[in-house]
C-alpha cells in the first residue's frame, strides 16, 4: 500500500521527473565521451608514435565537462522541484485531510504526532521523488549505455561486468527489506517520542509538585536511549547495504583490471584478448567503475526509499480516513434561515450501543437552546454533530439553512483554544480582519477591558499557551471577545463554565449575558444551573453510554 502510494503521488510530477532522467542520460553520455577522449590522447602519446592534437583534446574534454556540469545541474533541479511540488501538494491534503477529521477525528492524536507528521514525515518524501526515483532509472540505462560500449570494445570484459551487476540489486532487496521495517519503527517511535516529551513539559508544574521531577526525566532520557538504538539500527542496515555493493563492485573491477592487464601483455588468448589494444583496454578499464556508479548513487539513495516508505504508511493512513459528508437526508419542513433544526438523528460510536436515535429539535434564530442531562448522555456528542465536526449514521442537521459543517459557526469547547502570542494574535486568529477598535470593545464587552488596560503593552501583551498569564474565568471570558468579532450566526458552546469555582463562573456568566444579548442563536451544552436560565429553551438527553 505505501509504494501505491508513492506511486500516486508521482503523477502529478512526471514531467519533472523525466526531465531528471534525461539530463542523467545526457551526463552519460559526456561521461562516456570524457573517458574515450582520455584514452584515445594516452594511446596516441605512448603507442602510435604520434603528435596528439594538444589543444583539441584539451577542448573536447572542457566541453565534455562542461556537459557533465550542466546536465548534472539540470538533473538536480528537476528533482528538487519534483520533491518540492510533492511536499507541497502532501501538506495540501494532510491540512485537508486534518480539517476534515475536526477535533473529534483528532482526538486520538496528540499535537507532537501531527507536527511530526507535518514535518519528519512529509520531509522524507523529498529524497524520493528528488533522487531515488530519477536514480532507479538511471541505474538501468546508465550501465546499459557503459556496457554496450565496453562490449563493442571487448566482450569478455563486459561479460565480467555483466556477471556481477544481478547480484547488488538483488542483495539490495534484501537488505532493503529491513530497512523498511526499521524506518516505519523509526518513525512511529518520533511521534511516540514527540508526544511523551510534550506530555512531560505541560505537567512539569504537577510533577514538580508530587516530587516526580527525577523520575520524569529518567522515563524521557529511557524513551530518548530506544529512539538512539533505533537509529543506530537504521545507520546499521544503511552500512550494510553499501558494504554488499562496494564488495561486488570492487570484484568486478578488479577482475577487468586483471584481464586488461594480462590480455595487454599477452598472457591471455583467449577470445578477444588477442586483439586487445591499450585504447581498447584502458577505455574499458575506466570505463568499468562508472558502470557501478550508478548502482552506487541508488544504494545511497536507497535510504532515502526506506525513510519515504515509512512515512508512506503514516501519511496514508491518515490520508486514507474517508471523509463522509453531511447526514443523507434532508429536511423539507420550512425553518428559519439562521436557526437549527435535526431531524431523526441517530449516532452510534463503533462496537457501542446509540448514543441517541430519533432525536428531533429546532432552535428558532436568535434563542439559546440548553442541552442538559448527566454525564454519558450524549451532550458533547450532539454539539460535534451541530458543528459538522461528527456525521449521524441516520438523520439530517441543518444549521443556518445549511447542512453542518457547511457553514461557519462559533465554536467553543470545555477548554478554550488560546495559542502562544499576544491577545492581538488570540482575536484576530478568528477574525483576521478585526481593527484595534472591535478588539477594544469587545474586551469591554466580556469585562477584560480593566485587564487590558492595565498591561502597558495594550493588545500586544505576550499570552502563554492555553492562556498562561491569565486565570481560567479571563481565559474563557477572552475566548468568548473572540466569538462576539467572528460573522458567525450560530454560537456552540460546550461547558463553558466546566471547572471553575462560583466566583470565576459569574465572570464568565456576566460575560456570557452579553454575548447572548447581541441576538445570534446559540446552543450551550450544559448541567449549570445559573447557565439553564439563560435558555430559551431546555433540551434534556435521557441517560445512555454515549461519550461526554
Amino acid at each position: 500500500m505505501a509504494r501505491q502510494w508513492l506511486t500516486r503521488w508521482a503523477a502529478p510530477v512526471r514531467a519533472a521527473l523525466v526531465l531528471a532522467v534525461v539530463a542523467g542520460v545526457v551526463q552519460a553520455l559526456a561521461l562516456i565521451a570524457q573517458l574515450g577522449v582520455m584514452a584515445w590522447f594516452v594511446d596516441r602519446l605512448i603507442l602510435s608514435g604520434a603528435s596528439p592534437a594538444f589543444g583539441l583534446t584539451a577542448a573536447a574534454l572542457m566541453l565534455a565537462v562542461a556537459v557533465r556540469a550542466g546536465a548534472q545541474w539540470l538533473q538536480d533541479r528537476a528533482g528538487l522541484v519534483a520533491g518540492d511540488r510533492v511536499r507541497s501538494r502532501v501538506r495540501q491534503a494532510l491540512l485537508g485531510a486534518w480539517e476534515a477529521a475536526g477535533p473529534v477525528g483528532l482526538a486520538g492524536s496528540d499535537s507532537a504526532r501531527l507536527a511530526s507528521e507535518w514535518t519528519e514525515q512529509v520531509d522524507a518524501l523529498e529524497g524520493y521523488y528528488a533522487r531515488f526515483l530519477p536514480q532507479m532509472v538511471l541505474a538501468v540505462v546508465v550501465p546499459a549505455l557503459i556496457l554496450l560500449v565496453v562490449a563493442w570494445l571487448d566482450w569478455l570484459a563486459a561479460l565480467f561486468l555483466l556477471a556481477a551487476a544481478p547480484l547488488i540489486p538483488l542483495f539490495m532487496a534484501l537488505v532493503g527489506m529491513g530497512a523498511e521495517r526499521v524506518n516505519r519503527q523509526h518513525y512511529e517511535s518520533l511521534a511516540r517520542l514527540s508526544g511523551h516529551f510534550l506530555d512531560r513539559l505541560r505537567g512539569l508544574t504537577t510533577l514538580q509538585l508530587f516530587g516526580q521531577t527525577r523520575a520524569a526525566v529518567a522515563d524521557v532520557a529511557r524513551a530518548t536511549d530506544d529512539y538512539r538504538q533505533l537509529n543506530m539500527a537504521t545507520l546499521r542496515v544503511a552500512f550494510l547495504s553499501s558494504a554488499v555493493l562496494e564488495f561486488f563492485a570492487s570484484v568486478a573491477i578488479a577482475a577487468v583490471a586483471m584481464y586488461v592487464g594480462f590480455g595487454l601483455l599477452e598472457m591471455i588468448t583467449f577470445g578477444p584478448a588477442s586483439q586487445m589494444t591499450l585504447f581498447s583496454g584502458l577505455f574499458a578499464l575506466l570505463l568499468a567503475p562508472e558502470f557501478f556508479q550508478p548502482l552506487r548513487l541508488l544504494s545511497q539513495y536507497y535510504h532515502d526509499r526506506a525513510a519515504a516508505l515509512g512515512a508512506a504508511a503514516h501519511l496514508g493512513a491518515r490520508l486514507s480516513v474517508p471523509v463522509a459528508g453531511s447526514g443523507a437526508a434532508d429536511i423539507t419542513t420550512p425553518c428559519d434561515r439562521d436557526g437549527i433544526r435535526v431531524a431523526d438523528l441517530a449516532v452510534a460510536w463503533p462496537g457501542r450501543a446509540p448514543v441517541f436515535r430519533g432525536l428531533q429539535l429546532q432552535v428558532p434564530a436568535g434563542q439559546t437552546l440548553v442541552v442538559t442531562g448527566p454525564s454519558g448522555s450524549g451532550k458533547s456528542t450532539l454539539m460535534a454533530v451541530l458543528a459538522g465536526f461528527l456525521v449521524p449514521q441516520e438523520g439530517a442537521v441543518r444549521v443556518a439553512g445549511q447542512p453542518a459543517g457547511c457553514v461557519q459557526v462559533g465554536w467553543m469547547g470545555q477548554r478554550p483554544w488560546l495559542v502562544h502570542g499576544s491577545w492581538r494574535d488570540n482575536l484576530q486568529a478568528m477574525a483576521p480582519e478585526a481593527d484595534d477598535e472591535a478588539m477594544h470593545r469587545v474586551l469591554e464587552e466580556v469585562g477584560l477591558g480593566t485587564v487590558l488596560s492595565a498591561r502597558p503593552e495594550g493588545l500586544d501583551a505576550p499570552l502563554g499557551e492555553e492562556g498562561l498569564g491569565l486565570s481560567g474565568g479571563q481565559a474563557r471570558r477572552l475566548a468568548f471577545a473572540r466569538l462576539l468579532l467572528m460573522p458567525a450566526p450560530v454560537l456552540l458552546l460546550d461547558e463553558p463554565t466546566a471547572g471553575l469555582d462560583a466566583a470565576t463562573e459569574a465572570e464568565v456568566i456576566a460575560a456570557l449575558r452579553r454575548v447572548l444579548a447581541a441576538g445570534r442563536t446559540c446552543v450551550i451544552a450544559t448541567h449549570q444551573p445559573a447557565i439553564m436560565a439563560l435558555a430559551d429553551q431546555v433540551f434534556t438527553l435521557g441517560g445512555g453510554n454515549g461519550d461526554e
